[in-house]
């Protein structure tokens, strides 16, 4: 129904910042289509793709691709979806916009707005990406939402708060209770956490070494305000652990 999942869509007050904050953690900057009038980039680590969008989005956005837009808007608002934007016409870039029922942002889109990445695209020094997590008031009201949109439920975990992991058409997507979240975030799992202390270091970047979200060993914000998360190469659990089968992000 989604499409395919094509970007984490942040708004920023000056892209060129956060282009560099993503590029000096080891992401790629992607070329850019001319889809979109306000400044834009894409940064990718092969599993992510970040578009820092200089206008148009007020609020972090989880972007799909979908080539058949106008078939599935008709379907999702026969499945009671409503819409905050619906733009579907042949002079048009058509696009569907919607909130799920904590806020986030949602956008499905007709075609891509960059070019995919290569094969050889390595991962950052934030190591492998571990999920999207959204902060939701209540898991299980917040999972009744999104499964008619990802109904293939990876994880479940009820304690200490409950927390459901969703493959949200290509994306980990995490619906999160904890109150440790404020904001849509990113959580990698990094095997060389000295390294990426180092590099914090180098660049002056500013990060928090205290027990965080899940008790995350390092926290950073970008300059845009979207949360990473750092967690152990190993880290493991219910909710974290990496089994074989798991769809790549």
């Amino acid at each position: 129904m989604l499409g395919r999942f094509l970007e984490f869509s942040v708004p920023t007050r000056d892209v060129v910042e956060s282009l560099g904050f993503y590029r000096a953690l080891g992401f790629t900057e992607l070329l850019t289509g001319e889809v979109w009038s306000h400044p834009y980039a894409v940064v990718s680590d092969g599993e992510i793709s970040i578009g820092l969008h200089g206008g148009g989005i007020d609020a972090a956005t989880l972007t799909f691709v979908c080539h058949d837009l106008a078939r599935e808007a008709r379907s999702m608002a026969d499945s009671g979806f409503e819409f905050d934007t619906m733009q579907l016409d042949e002079d048009v870039f058509n696009q569907l916009r919607f909130v799920c029922r904590d806020g986030h942002q949602v956008a499905m889109i007709e075609a891509r707005t960059f070019s995919k990445a290569g094969d050889d695209l390595g991962v950052s020094a934030c190591g492998r990406l571990l999920e999207l997590t959204l902060p939701v008031r209540d898991a299980t009201r917040a999972g009744l939402f999104w499964a008619p949109l990802a109904p293939e439920l990876l994880r479940l975990r009820e304690e200490p708060t409950v927390h459901m992991r969703f493959n949200a058409a290509g994306l980990s997507l995490g619906l999160s209770e904890s109150i440790a979240l404020e904001c849509p975030s990113l959580s990698f799992r990094c095997n060389d956490l000295e390294a990426i202390w180092i590099k914090l270091a180098q660049h002056g970047f500013v990060h928090s070494e205290l027990p965080g979200f899940e008790g995350a060993p390092i926290a950073l914000t970008a300059p845009e305000g979207t949360p990473l998360f750092l967690f152990r190469e190993d880290f493991l659990g219910e909710l974290y652990e990496v089994e074989e089968g798991e769809p790549a992000n």
